[in-house]
Order: structure tokens, then C-alpha cells, then sequence
């Protein structure tokens, strides 16, 4: 006993592993005991054994064939089940069950018997008492199951008792469905274990079956009238074991047809299954389900195995599951009326369906009520069943992941009849947009052609809804569009020009015939009706949208064995803009089939022409000018479809004429040599002399692209410019830091006027009256505009002027009295009496307006100068070491000290520039003007003396440092010393110095080797410095320097010579503190004695013997030293700094020591070395005497 007494304790765990262990070594002794147990002959009771022992055996018997171990711990487990300790009752159940299945020494009525002995409920109990009880007869009832002891068939050892039989069996069967109806909340799991002792006897063997079976069919339809899911569960088991059972006389009258999935009995099924009774006379003998539970009934398992079996399963489906869904799931849990609880088990039931539906079977899930519930729940966070529906979202989402053919037919569902084609919009998530990423290549092209059909009206309607077709077709443009935007989206050259395509068509053209064979899908229908301008206009807005996402996403372009990646480009090397040109003059051939929505002009066709032959000539330049014919390829395409897509207000040919000059220019055309004067060339020359270089003309273009602000023309900018920068002069450079200059909104504003006046001037000299009428309906339309924009304005200054009226007596007019008709004639006093607070009112109106009007324009130079920094950005990105960078900095520093608040981003933006591209370039230009670039460090130096903030201070230093290492690296060290010189004498010397430490001394940790001539100067700054601060800064830059002494290289000469002037330095620092001339703190000095312990080490390196090191340093002048702090008013208290300087002395001492005695050494060594050898001589002499 003492051996499995404390394995009990265990199957209480809450640790699952710790419960099981104990069970498996509980059982295995048990097993131990049984093997060496050896029955008595003789079962009866002789006289003298104990009388309460004959009463346990006499009671279960089970003493008789079982050891005494295995007796007890059956008995234990048993009562053990009602325990409400922890997890007793599962880690009892569990050895239980496993206990009975390896013995064969008891009966079943025996071990049953002992259960309903232990389980018994009395009137005292309390209600937790009673469910443990409860609890406790159908874990063990369970258990019994499980183990196979209900239904088996061997005897017991040395007896004929049959293990178990048909009493015991309907014993089990009907204490189960007692417990089923005693509590409704024991229900489900009684009868769970009901379905499977049916299942272990439609797979025994027993010689009882079929009465058993007999007596299972009696006491579920004969006895249990009403009718439940747990009923309908087993129904199902029991219809496919016994299926020639007469089912029709057994499911009656509830149930009209005899199979229970016909769809003849799917409603009453549904009222079974939502828990309402299905015979609504007999409700009163259903026993209620008790509290709701949150877990789907396990009958829905087993529904669905039946309709919807799994793909792996060789089970075919019975009954039809879309009317199933529709009727059983769709039209009871998800019904208006129904319950939130009840939906809730519709969106467990749906997750549970999900996985096992085929893509073509996939629109039975999605009905109607579902998808009514779903997009509700889904659409607000305060709504009951939000979570519920986000989670239904996330297994979705993730069957297309594991499935990604299946993500079309999904996408169907959502935006179909039942869903929305705003879903994500309308719910709040991105789950079409996630199914999509998701998707394969061949799923999106599924969806494409979906689109595509949606555009024209179905053929059945009879009459067109205008208004909703034009939503439809304009939700398709922005589904068509949304695929490419998406990064995430899988990329495919087919569809994508497909989609580009379809736009350009519908954008551009009206189809008169659709062409089946045309390479173009757009072409192959005839949209009805035609599309309305404002579709067409969003098309062209569409178009140019995905054109400036594809231009600056990058793809990987494989050639010539080589992979590199390129942005804007297909994946055969080709900008998606020429492709769409190139279709846009496929489609202008093709008058057969489509006619362009306008005309083009003499002169646009003419310059058309002259960029398309241009393009055709950049295709044959050399390998050297391939990279800036790119960007001019790019530039002149992306101008041309502009000018197809733009409105005619925004149409510029100026762009485009001076586009075509300047790449004219730069690649200009083969012709043969003709015959002129060399007057006329040199004319040639003096005009081109007088003409602006060609990439300034085209970066003047791009710089023009980013005044309009929309997506596609800065996408486009910046890509041209990144192919042209390997061409830009410092011209171009000019031209794009004059864009950076600050002006006043007011210059802005004036400018604007001037422009718009000499506009007018040639519109009225080139197109005379009739300009003039069209030109000042065209100002009415402005000014209608702004008296729009301003209402509220003018309703305030009517307010002033009336109150002025009426403080003067004077009442505003109403238009209500006959009397107002009549003129009020005010004399000269009265008038100026009102005319100051008139002019007030109306001086009040107009500086709110000129206000509004200068913060626009000054936010719009801001947006802009932020567009043409990126263009620095991507200069100095893309030519590192151009030597046009220098140019950069200086007015870029201006544009960081010069903005101010209201301009924070653009500061930001350009001290990432100098701070991350060009100070922490690893490459430095190849070439340069050293002259402009030391006048540039000496400029940034003077603004550093004088900076406003720490962080203008800290973009200055990183500027300095990367001009210094690229003078140094260009040998102009001088212009760099002297600038450092003038800085270092500046901060310790001038009160007002803005520089901080690290200005200094990030240079000398930097650039040792240049530091290293500034010795001098560094030396001298402690004598000159302010106040004890900057004299320790002093000392402290020279730390650095000293530090880094081995990096220096061969200056061992120039290192000692250097070491005096600084012994000298210290000391006479020191002694100044020491005497009170120097307001040197005790950390100061403190710091100031580790620099001369640092420097002592350093020249003990370096010297060539100690004394040469101790006559550096002189150890009694550093005694002295000891000795004046010592008696310092202000340092004695500080006994560090004299600990410090004995440790120098020491120092010192101990090299000089160490010297003498490995000297002393030497000596008496070679002393030692000839006395040995004489000793040698006369042993030697000896010998041979005495040999």
C-alpha cells in the first residue's frame, strides 16, 4: 500500500504531463501487484476472518480475485471522481479507464454497481455537491465505456462469470439518459457518451448485440419522445449502421421523410438545432438547455461530415448542402430575429465549413443572411459580435494562404450580390485587399476579367440604370487601378498592361467596333452604353496614377545573364510609359476600330511627330550615353502622355517644345557634312554659346514637373533626374539651388500678377476683341470662385459696416419697409462721423484676405523646395563623387539657418541631407576646386562661431569633417589647419564663441595626422583660454591627440620635442590654480594630471632610454607641484591630485630604478661569467700537473 498511496496525489495536478506520469506509474504498479497476486481456492468467507471485511467483499466482490492493491485503488478512484479538488476528476478518469482496460478480474456490474454506490445524491447536499456527485457518475459510466468493459465478453479467471452482459448495458443506457434529463447542462455530454457505447456496440461482437440493439432503439424513439440535437446525433449514427430499420415509423411524426437530410425535414432540423423544440404541443416536456454555452453543439461535427465530407475522407456527401446552409444555418441562426448567441454559433458553424468547401462550391457559404450579419458585425467595434466576425475574417484570409486558387471565388462572394463592392470600405478592414495579395498570378487575372465583365450592362435587364451602371464602372476603374497601386499585390507584365491598357482606351478613345482578334482585350467589346466624360476623365486620372506607382517601384530586369534592378520598368527593360505610348499609336492607326475623343492641331501634331523621332533616335546611342538617353526617353514619353491625359487648361507644348531642344541638343542627329561658309558656322556657334546648356533645358523641365504637384509628375521627376545626373554641369547646379532661395510671399504673389498680366497683354495682341470677351468671362469665373471661398468673409465685414450704420442712427436696409425707399440725406458731419469705422472695417477685410493669401503661397514654396531637395537627394545618392557636391553644402547650411518654424520639415529634410548622404559618404570627389572649397570650410567655420542651436552646430562639424577629408585627401592641408587654427583660439579665447568641445574634437580623432601640426596651437590654448573650463577643454583636445600618437607613424623626433612644451603647459596650469590665478575646478585639474600620466607612458614608448624620459619630465618639478597643492587654499582639500602626482614621480622613479638594477644585473653577471672562468683554467692546469 505504501507504495501507490503517494501516487494519488499527483492525478490531482493541474499539470497536464504531472497527471499523466503519475497515472502511467500508479498503473504499471498496479499491474505488478495483479501479476503476483494468487487467488484463494475457496471464494466463500471462513468464520474467523474479520466481519467488515466479509461485508466489503460480500458488498463488490472485488477482493476475491483481484490483489489487495488493485482492490483498493479501484475503489479510491472511484470516490475520488466526486472530488472538487483541481483536475482530480480528469486525472482520475483517466487511470480509471485505463486500470479496467488491462485487468480482466471484474464484471461490469460490479464496477457499476460501485459508481451509482459513490454517486448517490441526498437532500442535504448543497448544489455544488450535488454537480460533483452528478459529475462523478458520468465520468465513471464514461470511463466503463472507454475501457471496453461494457460490452466485453470474456470470462473472469477461474470462473464462468461472463464480464458483461446485456443487464449491466441497459443499466449504463439508462442511468445516461437519466442524467441527460435530470440537468439539462449534463445533456450534451450524457449523451456523448451514449454515441459511444452505440459505437462500441455496432462494433462488438457480443452474443447480446441485437437485443442490445433493441433495447438502444427502445429507450432513444419509444421512451425519449421529444427530439434534440443530441437525438439527431445519434439518429445520424444509428441510420448508418441499421439503415433497413423502418426509420419512417421512428422519425414520425416529427420528421415527415425518413432520411433526416432530405430536405423536407431541413426546417424542423433547424428548429431541433437552435435548441427550440420541433413539436410545438409537446414543448413542455423538452427539458430547457440551461444557460447558453459559447461552444457549438458536437452534432454540427457530425452534420457536416455527412452534407460537406472532408476531401481526405472516402465518405460520400449525403442530402444537398446548399439548401442545408441555406435552411438550417442561414435561415435560423442567422435570421433578423434570431439571437446574437444563435449568430454566434452561425459563425462557429461557417469557420467549421470553410476549410471544406471547393472554390466552385463557394457561394453556398456566402448567403444572404450570413453575409447581412457578417458585414454589420465586422463594420463597428461597439457591435456585439465584432470579434466574432473579425476572427471569421482572419480564417478566411488564411484558407486563401493555404489555398490561393480558392481566393477568386472568395472575392466573388464578398463583392457579389450578397456582399459589396465596397467591402473593405464598408467594414472597416483590408480583407479583399489581403485576399488579393494572396492570390496567384492566374487567380488575378481571374479577377481582371471578372472586372472587365462588369463594365457592360446585362444583357436580361430591360431597362439601363444609368446612374448605377456609372458607379459600377467607376467602382471597376478603382479596383482595376487599386491592383497596381498595391506593392504587395504579385506583379505580372500581362496584366498589368492589360490594365494600362484597358485605361488608355477608355480614357482616350471611344471603341466604334470592337476587334475579337486585337492584342488589345479592351477592344474586344463594345461598351453600352458609352462611357460618360466623367468616367473617361477618371480613367486618364487612373492611368496616370498607376503610371507613378509603377515608376518608382523598382523590377528586376534580367539581361545578358545578368539580374539588376531598375525602376519604372517591365521586366524586359522597358519604361511603362513608352508601352502605354506605344499602344496610345497603335490605337491612332487604328481608325477601323476606335477615333480619339479630340482633334489634334497642325502644330501639336508637329511636335508630336519631332519627340517621337527623337525617341527612336535615343535607342541608338552610344553604351556611355545610355543611362542619360534613358532618363531623356523617359522625360520626353512621360511629357507626351501628359498632354494626352491632361485637361486643355493643363496641356503645356512649352514643356514639351523646349524638352525636345534640349534632347535635340544633347543627342544630336547624324547628318551629312554639308557645304558652308565658315561665316554661317560661326554664327552657329556664337548662338549656341548664347543657348542654355541642354540638361539644363531638361532639368529646368523636370524642376517644372514638380511645380504642378501631382503624383505622377513627381514619380516621373525624380526617376529623369536619376538617369541625368550623371550629366549635370555646375550651371544646373545653380539653377536647382536657386529654387531654394527664400523669397517673400509678397514677391510671389507679385510675380504671379506680373505673369498674369503680360499673359493677357499677348493674348490681347495675338487674338484681339474676341479674346478679350472670353478672357474676362473667364476672370468672372474666377472672381465667382473667390466670392465663394470668401462668403463667410463678406458676411463678417457686412456685420462691421451695419454696426457702423447703426451706432450712427442709420438702420440697414431690409428691403421689408416702403420708407426705406425714400432717400435719408446725412449732412457733412455725419458722414465723417461713419467714414473712419468704414475704412476700419473694410482695412480689416483686406489684410485677413492678403493673410490667407501669403500663408498659400508660402506653403505652397515649401511643399516645392521639399520636391527639389529630393532631387539633391538623389544627385548625391546617385554621383558620390562629383565634385559638384562642394557647391551643395553651403547653400544648404543657409537654407537650415535661414528657415524657421514654419519651414521645420524643410530644415529637417536638408540636415539629413548633409548630415546622412554627404557627411557620411565613404567616397570623396574625384576632383576639385580646392581654392572654392577651403573658402567654403572657412565660411562654414565662421557660421559655426556664431550658430543659433546644438543641432545646426552638429551639422556644421559633420560638413567641416568631409570637407577637411577632402582637401586632405586632394593634399590642401593648410586651408584646413588654419580654419581648425582659427576656431580652436576662437572658442577658448572669445566669451560669445558658440562652438562646443566636439567641434575640435571630432577633428582630431578623425584626422590624427593633420591634428598632429596643430600641436603647437593646442598647447598655446590653455595659456589664452577664458576661464578653467575651456582650459581643461584645451588639455582635453590634446588627450585625444595624445591617444592616437601611435597612429602617427615615424615622428618619434618630432614627439619628443613635444613633450617639454607640454610637461611646461601642465605645470604652469597648475601652479596658476594652485595661487588662485585660475578658476580651475578640482575635476579639472584632476583631468588635466591624467592627460600627464597618459603623456609620461606615451614617452617612455618613444624615448630611447628612461633617463631621456625622466629628463622630459623632471620628477622634482612635479614635487613641487605635490607641494602647492598641498598648501592651495583651493586644490588641498582634494588629496586625489597629489596622489596623482606622486604616482607621476613614482612613475618615473620606478623606470630609472628598474634601469639601474637590470644594469647593476648585467654587470655582475659578465663579473661573475669571467671569476667561472678562471676557476676552469686552473682545474684544468691541475689535471694536467698532476696527469
Amino acid at each position: 500500500m505504501s507504495t501507490t498511496l503517494p501516487l494519488f496525489w499527483h492525478l490531482s495536478s493541474a499539470n497536464k504531463k504531472e497527471r499523466l506520469d503519475a497515472s502511467v506509474k500508479l498503473i504499471s504498479a498496479l499491474e505488478h501487484f495483479q501479476s503476483k497476486f494468487v487467488p484463494k481456492e475457496s471464494p466463500e468467507s471462513s468464520e474467523d476472518e474479520d466481519e467488515e471485511v466479509g461485508k466489503v467483499a460480500k458488498s463488490d466482490g472485488l477482493d476475491a480475485l483481484n490483489a489487495q492493491d488493485v482492490s483498493y485503488s479501484i475503489r479510491r478512484l472511484i470516490r475520488g471522481l466526486a472530488s472538487p479538488r483541481e483536475s482530480s476528476r480528469l486525472g482520475f478518469a483517466v487511470a480509471l479507464t485505463e486500470l479496467l482496460s488491462r485487468i480482466d478480474t471484474v464484471t461490469c456490474s460490479q464496477i457499476v454497481q460501485l459508481i451509482l454506490e459513490s454517486s448517490k445524491t441526498q437532500g442535504s447536499m448543497t448544489g455544488q455537491e450535488e454537480r460533483d456527485v452528478l459529475f462523478a457518475r458520468l465520468f465513471g459510466l464514461t470511463a466503463v465505456i472507454q475501457s471496453g468493459l461494457l460490452l466485453r465478453d470474456s470470462t473472469l479467471p477461474s470462473s464462468s462469470t461472463v464480464a458483461s452482459d446485456l443487464a449491466s448495458y441497459k443499466e449504463v443506457l439508462a442511468q445516461l439518459l437519466a442524467l441527460g434529463e435530470k440537468k439539462s447542462w449534463l445533456r450534451e455530454s450524457a449523451w456523448w457518451s451514449i454515441g459511444l457505447a452505440v459505437d462500441a456496440l455496432i462494433a462488438s461482437e457480443v452474443s447480446w448485440k441485437d437485443e442490445a440493439v433493441d433495447a438502444t432503439f427502445a429507450a432513444i424513439y419509444s421512451e425519449a419522445k421529444a427530439w434534440t440535437p443530441e437525438k439527431v446525433a445519434l439518429t445520424l449514427k444509428l441510420q448508418a449502421a441499421y439503415p433497413s430499420r423502418d426509420w419512417k415509423k421512428l422519425l414520425a411524426p416529427t420528421f415527415k421523410n425518413p432520411d433526416l437530410l432530405s430536405t423536407g425535414n431541413l426546417s424542423t432540423l433547424a428548429r431541433i438545432l437552435k435548441e427550440s423544440d420541433a413539436d410545438e404541443d409537446q414543448e413542455a416536456d423538452v427539458p430547457k438547455s440551461g444557460s447558453w454555452k459559447p461552444q457549438v453543439h458536437f452534432v454540427w461535427d457530425m452534420l457536416l461530415d455527412h452534407v460537406l465530407p472532408k476531401a481526405e475522407s472516402a465518405r460520400p456527401a449525403k442530402g444537398s448542402f446548399p439548401e442545408f446552409f441555406r435552411i438550417v444555418v442561414d435561415e435560423s441562426l442567422f435570421a433578423s430575429t434570431s439571437s446574437p448567441e444563435r449568430k454566434y454559433w452561425g459563425f462557429q458553424v461557417f469557420q467549421k465549413a470553410l476549410p471544406r468547401v471547393s472554390a466552385d462550391d463557394m457561394p453556398m457559404l456566402f448567403t444572404k443572411n450570413f453575409m447581412r450579419s457578417w458585414i454589420n458585425h465586422l463594420s463597428n467595434s461597439d457591435r456585439y459580435l465584432h470579434k466574432a466576425a473579425r476572427q471569421v475574417a482572419a480564417d478566411i484570409q488564411n484558407v486563401v494562404k493555404g489555398n490561393p486558387r480558392i481566393g477568386f471565388s472568395l472575392i466573388l462572394q464578398l463583392t457579389g450580390v450578397n456582399g459589396s463592392r465596397q467591402f473593405d470600405k464598408l467594414t472597416k478592414t483590408k480583407t479583399v485587399e489581403s485576399i488579393l495579395t494572396s492570390m496567384d498570378e492566374e487567380g488575378i487575372q481571374s479577377y481582371i476579367d471578372y472586372l472587365l465583365k462588369q463594365v457592360d450592362d446585362e444583357p436580361s435587364s430591360e431597362t439601363t440604370d444609368i446612374q448605377a451602371l456609372n458607379t459600377r464602372r467607376a467602382w471597376v476603374i478603382e479596383q482595376l487601378a487599386s491592383l497596381v497601386r498595391n506593392g504587395a499585390i504579385p506583379k505580372s507584365d500581362s496584366w498589368i498592361q492589360t490594365i494600362l491598357d484597358w485605361l488608355a482606351v477608355h480614357g482616350l478613345f471611344i471603341v466604334t467596333k470592337k476587334s475579337e482578334k486585337s492584342a488589345i482585350l479592351a477592344l474586344r467589346s463594345v461598351p453600352t452604353p458609352v462611357f460618360s466624360e466623367e468616367l473617361r476623365k477618371n480613367c486618364r486620372e487612373r492611368l496616370l496614377g498607376c503610371l507613378a506607382e509603377l515608376t518608382a517601384q523598382t523590377t528586376l530586369v534580367k539581361e545578358d545573364n545578368k539580374a539588376t534592378k531598375a525602376a519604372g520598368v517591365a521586366s524586359d527593360g522597358r519604361f511603362w510609359v513608352s508601352r502605354v505610348l506605344s499602344t496610345i499609336d497603335e490605337l491612332e492607326k487604328d481608325s477601323k476600330h476606335v477615333r480619339p475623343l479630340s482633334e489634334l492641331d497642325e502644330e501639336e501634331a508637329e511636335l508630336r511627330q519631332k519627340a517621337h523621332q527623337i525617341l527612336a533616335r535615343l535607342k541608338d546611342v552610344p553604351e556611355g550615353q545610355r543611362e542619360a538617353a534613358k532618363g531623356v526617353e523617359l522625360l520626353l514619353s512621360s511629357i507626351l502622355l501628359h498632354q494626352y491625359c491632361a485637361d486643355d487648361d493643363d496641356t503645356d507644348s512649352e514643356a514639351l517644345e523646349n524638352c525636345i531642344d534640349g534632347a535635340s541638343r544633347m543627342f544630336p542627329a547624324e547628318s551629312k557634312k554639308s557645304k558652308k561658309s565658315r561665316k554661317s558656322m560661326g554664327e552657329d556657334k556664337g548662338k549656341e554659346k548664347e543657348l542654355p546648356a541642354p540638361i539644363d533645358v531638361l532639368v529646368d523641365t523636370v524642376i517644372g514637373f514638380l511645380e504642378k504637384g501631382t503624383a505622377y509628375m513627381r514619380a516621373v521627376a525624380n526617376q529623369v533626374f536619376s538617369h541625368l545626373s550623371s550629366q549635370v554641369q555646375e550651371s544646373t547646379i545653380d539653377l536647382i539651388l536657386t529654387q531654394l532661395e527664400r523669397r517673400d510671399p509678397e514677391e510671389l504673389m507679385a510675380d504671379d500678377d506680373e505673369d498674369v498680366e503680360m499673359d493677357d497683354d499677348e493674348e490681347q495682341e495675338d487674338e484681339g476683341e474676341d479674346d478679350e470677351s472670353s478672357s474676362s468671362s473667364s476672370d468672372d469665373d474666377e472672381d465667382e470662385d473667390e466670392e465663394e471661398g470668401d462668403e463667410e468673409a463678406d458676411l463678417e465685414l457686412r456685420r462691421k459696416i451695419e454696426e457702423a450704420l447703426r451706432v450712427n442712427g442709420i438702420s440697414a436696409a431690409t428691403g421689408d419697409s416702403d420708407s426705406e425707399s425714400e432717400e435719408d440725406l446725412m449732412d457733412d458731419d455725419q458722414m465723417l462721423a461713419i467714414d473712419e469705422q468704414l475704412a476700419a472695417a473694410f482695412r480689416a477685410r483686406a489684410s485677413v484676405k492678403g493673410r490667407r493669401k501669403d500663408v498659400d503661397a508660402q506653403r505652397e514654396a515649401t511643399h516645392f523646395k521639399n520636391r527639389v531637395l529630393d532631387l539633391i537627394d538623389v544627385f548625391v545618392k546617385k554621383q558620390p563623387t562629383s565634385p559638384l557636391i562642394i557647391r551643395l553644402i553651403f547653400p544648404l547650411v543657409e537654407l537650415i539657418v535661414g528657415t524657421g518654424m514654419d519651414e521645420k520639415q524643410l530644415a529637417d529634410k536638408a540636415t539629413g541631407i548633409l548630415r546622412n548622404r554627404i557627411g557620411k559618404s565613404k567616397e570623396v570627389p574625384v576632383s576639385v576646386d580646392k581654392e572654392d572649397t577651403a573658402k567654403t570650410l572657412d565660411e562654414l567655420h565662421v557660421l559655426a562661431r556664431k550658430a543659433s542651436t546644438s543641432d545646426v552646430l552638429a551639422t556644421l562639424n559633420q560638413c567641416s569633417i568631409y570637407l577637411s577629408r577632402v582637401l586632405l585627401h586632394h593634399d590642401a592641408a593648410e586651408p584646413v589647419l588654419k580654419a581648425y587654427r582659427d576656431s580652436l583660439m576662437d572658442f577658448v579665447a572669445r566669451k560669445a564663441s558658440r562652438l562646443n568641445p566636439p567641434f575640435i574634437d571630432d577633428f582630431v580623432k578623425r584626422h590624427p595626422q593633420s591634428a598632429w601640426n596643430l600641436r603647437d596651437d593646442l598647447v598655446k590654448a590653455p595659456g589664452e583660454a577664458l576661464n578653467g573650463f575651456r582650459q581643461a577643454q584645451a588639455f582635453h583636445f590634446i588627450h585625444t591627440l595624445v591617444n592616437q600618437l601611435q597612429a602617427l607613424g615615424d615622428r618619434q623626433s618630432e614627439i619628443l620635442a613635444f613633450m617639454p612644451k607640454l610637461r611646461q603647459a601642465i605645470l604652469d596650469t597648475l601652479s596658476n590654480a594652485c595661487s588662485g590665478e585660475s578658476s580651475l575646478t578640482p575635476a579639472h585639474a584632476k583631468e588635466i594630471l591624467k592627460l600627464a600620466l597618459v603623456s609620461v607612458r606615451q614617452t617612455k614608448r618613444f624615448a630611447s632610454s628612461v633617463d631621456e624620459a625622466s629628463s622630459i619630465w623632471e620628477p622634482s618639478k612635479w614635487s613641487d607641484l605635490s607641494s602647492q597643492l598641498a598648501s592651495s587654499d583651493r586644490l588641498k582639500s582634494s588629496v586625489g591630485l597629489q596622489a596623482m602626482c606622486k604616482q607621476l614621480i613614482q612613475l618615473l622613479q620606478d623606470s630609472s630604478t628598474k634601469a639601474t638594477k637590470r644594469k647593476a644585473e648585467e654587470v655582475a653577471g659578465d663579473e661573475e661569467g669571467a671569476a667561472s672562468g678562471k676557476k676552469a683554467k686552473h682545474k684544468k692546469a691541475r689535471k694536467e700537473k698532476s696527469g
